[in-house]
């Protein structure tokens, strides 16, 4: 607050009133007849009383009644409390040309007596009506009594609270400066008031502030009244005027704020709750909204065949709006005597709508174990909600048996809404067949859902045997439908994440992103679809390369579960994802870790068409542990169910080609070469497949040391047209590790590095559209640092495991040497080796040694993480992050530091006992990575990592392993 000069007058915040006084105050003397009207609490006897102080001081005399001085003043108050005849005498007295006469009364009530007065009154100079305070007369009123302005959300809640009445703004400050709640002794004034009113008024005022609303049909039985005519309306308006006369009640009729805190807190328990049922039971035998007062009686206690009642019109009422209370309310029906398995199948439904699944399972279930007790609606009605949510935790097989098992008992054919989970588990002519009938039923109106159903039901029957393009656009479709619809969570799968799936197979990467972020911005398929939903927007980020948005995006998920798990389809998304992240951020320990997480989610997890390509993202982690044992039975499963479908090139594509990686982990060139077959068989799917089928065969001949620069830098481009940059940037990096013509190995350096560039890109794109999840999180990071700035926020070089990005005097890229490492790095005298032109290759090819076309990789040396990805940009701060490049998202130091930004100022490092080449093999060392796979990151051999290691401990002067890493973290902390 601040300080402010108060003011003075009774009148403060009354501009008319203060007129009035001081247009007295200038000529006392002249003749004055004025009606003074308002409410009580308005101001009158204020007015009145600063009049007779002005009048006092002019030497006139003041009185309440009139005499036989034609000299005198009178000033009248509370004038519809008097006798006819006083009125009457009062009126006689107006009539003089120099009478000084004012007069105040309520505006109710108002007998023919009165009524005459004011007539009179008025025909000299109109009345004084006095009403409530705006904002401006509150805050004049509140410097007044508390000596300072008040702040204006302190004006806004007295003006709200207390109607503008000026006698409650004035004890509200003067009790508590407009603090929430009412102090006792303002209660205890406003009880006064309020009991000194007539009985009825009381008891409409009691039944309006406990939520009954102002209907004559609700209010004139509650409160038993009854007029000539027989309808109470007469006598209700009465009381309604009374009420506002009375201050209680705004001129609408509603409770001043205020008031009803102090009645409310006045009513007896018993009482309350008694008014409330009665209330209840009105509503409910008029066929009227019961919602406001069942939520006022939830908690009470009030029990029997009509509360029950009451509570099960509200759940039904809430269920739909699917508004959640529709939980609360069915529970309060039970605990009122409605027989549980009564309202079972419903309260199934409100449960899951609500995103509890185990509750709507549970009662659910209860219903399915009791089907002779239940009416048949009951048991098709719990039977879908046990098939949605078995559905939604991955169980297809069982969701599709209780779909059949309720089209039989319902005797129609199966709904629509089964058509994914047929598919998603092989029965293929069976969803034919109802996809081909479509989703209407015969003699029922057709909802949104219902279009929504039929297009959901098409595009996945195009997605297997049909165009790619019309599924995405049929279920895009579906998702805008159920946009503004309820019934979504009924469903098995929104259309939305349907869409993405499809979206993704075809490498239509902003389609999916941007159907999922318009699912997540209009809530479609409520609480429990939103985890889906931000899950799959993190996979599309992985798919693009960017690493560091798929951690966060992970990272909210799990956040906001809070300890609980996830669903299991959504956990064997997570886990994917997150065994993805700390594979493409080559960090071996995070992938132990993450691995740990999937094995559960593999054990969880039965296959079905839609996490085909999640279940290949786990087999070439696998592969990379030697954990193919976990995989094997899922992946065969995998395979009998793209044979039950006819091997589908949209789905199929992407699993073959995740096992093609899985191939190329162990230089298993036969198995490469039958998923090549395989892939491009599926060629045809979509441009996606047609890509991947493109690249396969390179990836056959860097195996075999068989490279073509030219046709392996188009194939990579082509994984980068649709989406899969880093992949299209391992394949080109690879390349140049297994060939020996110099150019060829700067061409595909620098291709896999402007691929980098691209997935770098889309990398800041991901972050700055941020759409209805955003996940710009701070300090969100994923496992082993993939937070922001991490590594592979941007592409290809994400976790491919390139070195340290540190540029070296002469404009070579550090994690690219101009030789082996055997002389301090220096200027390359042929160009920049590292992949930063074409225009040539230093000493040694450009490459390290031990690293030449077709030599036999150490055993445990691995193809993907370190070894696998492209050439880092030359300077860190200007290219972004690139794989394994800072130390901000590689996994072991500083995880959770931002990136620095594109294009700001390079801060330089402080010196250095240790050269640049000696610092990124520290980086690496720090990591936990061997010899060898710090060769492979840095396109050396193990045996030069070892020399580099062999100086470092040289220069520093440490001994022991333990004693070398505390150094080199030391080191490295000191540097940024």
């Amino acid at each position: 607050m601040t300080a402010t000069a108060p003011t003075t007058s009774p009148l403060a915040g009354g501009p008319v009133s203060t007129a009035l006084v001081r247009a007295v105050a200038e000529d006392p003397a002249a003749s004055r007849t004025l009606a003074v009207t308002g409410p009580a609490g308005s101001g009158k006897s204020v007015v009145l009383r600063e009049l007779a102080r002005v009048w006092s001081a002019a030497g006139a005399q003041v009185d309440r009644i009139p005499g036989t001085d034609p000299g005198r003043v009178v000033l009248v108050d509370d004038a519809h409390e008097l006798t006819d005849d006083v009125l009457d005498e009062l009126r006689a007295f107006a009539a003089d040309p120099a009478a000084r006469l004012v007069v105040a009364f309520r505006p109710w009530p108002r007998g023919r007596a009165l009524a005459r007065l004011g007539a009179a009154l008025a025909a000299s100079a109109p009345p004084l009506v006095l009403g409530a305070l705006d904002a401006a007369g509150v805050l004049a009123r509140a410097v007044r009594i508390t000596g300072s302005r008040p702040s204006d959300e302190t004006v806004r809640v007295v003006l709200e609270r207390t109607a503008g009445s000026p006698l409650l703004v004035d004890r509200l400050l003067a009790a508590s400066g407009g603090a929430s709640g009412v102090p006792p002794e303002l209660a205890e004034q406003l009880g006064y008031a309020i009991d000194a009113e007539d009985r009825r008024v009381v008891d409409l005022v009691t039944a309006t502030a406990l939520g009954a609303p102002q209907d004559s049909e609700v209010l004139v039985p509650l409160l038993g009244l009854a007029d000539a005519a027989g309808s109470g309306i007469d006598e209700l308006d009465e009381l309604v005027q009374r009420a506002v006369a009375a201050g209680l009640c705004t001129p609408d009729g509603r409770v001043v704020p205020l008031v009803g805190d102090a009645v409310r807190g006045r009513v007896p328990p018993a009482r309350r709750t008694e008014l409330r049922r009665s209330l209840a039971e009105i509503e409910l035998d008029r066929g009227g909204s019961v919602l406001a007062v069942a939520r006022t009686l939830r908690g009470s206690g009030a029990t029997g065949d009509r509360a029950a009642a009451v509570f099960r019109a509200a759940a039904a009422e809430a269920a739909r709006s699917e508004h959640p209370d529709a939980v609360r309310f069915y529970a309060e029906a039970v605990a009122a005597g409605t027989a549980p398995l009564v309202v079972a199948a419903r309260r199934a439904e409100a449960h899951l709508v609500a995103g509890d699944l185990d509750g709507a399972l549970g009662h659910a279930d209860a219903v399915l174990s009791a089907t002779d007790a239940v009416e048949p609606e009951d048991a098709v009605r719990a039977g879908s909600v046990a098939a949605a949510v078995l559905a939604r935790r991955g169980l297809l097989i069982r969701s599709a048996e209780l779909y059949r098992w309720t089209a039989a008992v319902a005797g129609e054919r199966l709904p629509a809404a089964a058509v994914p989970v047929l598919i998603g588990t092989g029965a293929w002519a069976e969803a034919r067949e109802i996809g081909g009938a479509g989703a209407l039923v015969p003699g029922r109106a057709p909802t949104l859902v219902d279009g929504a159903d039929d297009l959901t039901a098409r595009g996945i029957l195009d997605s297997v045997q049909g165009s790619p393009t019309a599924a995405l656009s049929g279920l895009a479709r579906a998702a805008g439908l159920l946009e503004g619809a309820h019934g979504a969570a009924l469903l098995p799968d929104t259309p939305a994440a349907l869409a993405a799936l499809v979206a993704v197979h075809t490498g239509e990467f902003d389609v999916a992103s941007s159907v999922l972020d318009r699912a997540l911005r209009t809530g479609l398929g409520g609480a429990p679809a939103r985890p889906r939903h931000r899950l799959l927007l993190g996979w599309i980020a992985l798919l693009r390369g960017a690493t560091g948005p798929a951690a966060e995006r992970l990272d909210a998920v799990d956040a906001d579960a809070a300890g609980r798990p996830l669903e299991p389809r959504d956990e064997f998304l997570a886990a994917a994802l997150q065994v993805a992240i700390a594979r493409r951020n080559s960090d071996l320990g995070a992938l132990m870790r993450a691995w740990t997480r999937a094995r559960q989610a593999i054990v969880r997890h039965p296959v079905d068409l839609f996490v085909l390509q999640p279940l290949g993202e786990l087999v070439t982690a696998a592969t990379r542990l030697r954990e193919e044992s976990w995989v094997r039975p899922h992946l065969d499963e995998a395979e009998a169910l793209l044979d039950r479908l006819g091997r589908p090139a949209l789905w199929a594509a992407p699993l073959h080609w995740a096992q093609l990686q899985a191939a190329i982990l162990v230089d298993d060139a036969d198995a490469a070469r039958e998923q090549t077959a395989a892939l491009e068989r599926a060629a045809c799917g979509s441009r996606f497949a047609q890509a991947m089928a493109a690249a396969a065969p390179h990836w056959v001949g860097v195996i075999e040391g068989r490279v073509d620069p030219e046709a392996v830098e188009a194939a990579a481009r082509g994984l980068h047209a649709v989406g899969l940059s880093f992949d299209g940037g391992r394949l080109a990096g690879q390349a140049a590790l297994r060939t020996d013509d110099r150019r060829a190995v700067s061409a595909l350096l620098a291709c896999a590095r402007a691929l980098q560039v691209a997935g770098a890109e889309a990398r800041t794109a991901s972050v700055q559209a941020g759409g209805a999840d955003a996940a710009g999180r701070s300090g969100a990071r994923g496992p082993a640092g993939t937070g922001p700035g991490g590594p592979a926020a941007g592409g290809p070089g994400s976790g491919g495991g390139t070195g340290p990005q540190t540029r070296v005097p002469g404009g070579t890229a550090a994690g690219r040497p101009a030789h082996d490492g055997a002389t301090p790095a220096g200027p390359a005298p042929g160009g920049v080796p590292g992949g930063t032109g074409r225009d040539g290759a230093g000493p040694g090819g450009g490459r390290s040694a031990g690293t030449a076309s077709g030599a036999a990789r150490p055993a445990g040396s691995s193809w993907d993480g370190a070894g696998s990805g492209a050439p880092a940009a030359p300077d860190r701060a200007a290219a972004g992050p690139g794989a394994g490049s800072d130390r901000t998202g590689s996994g072991a130091h500083d995880q959770g530091r931002a990136a620095t930004a594109a294009g700001a100022a390079r801060v330089e490092p402080p010196p250095s006992l240790l050269s640049d080449r000696e610092l990124e093999v520290a980086e690496l060392v720090v990591q936990g990575r061997t010899h060898k796979e710090i060769g492979e990151a840095l396109f050396i051999s193990a045996k030069t990592v070892e020399h580099h290691v062999a100086r470092i401990r040289q220069r520093l002067g440490v001994g022991g392993r333990s004693e070398l890493l505390d150094e080199l973290r030391r080191i490295l902390d000191e540097r940024g």
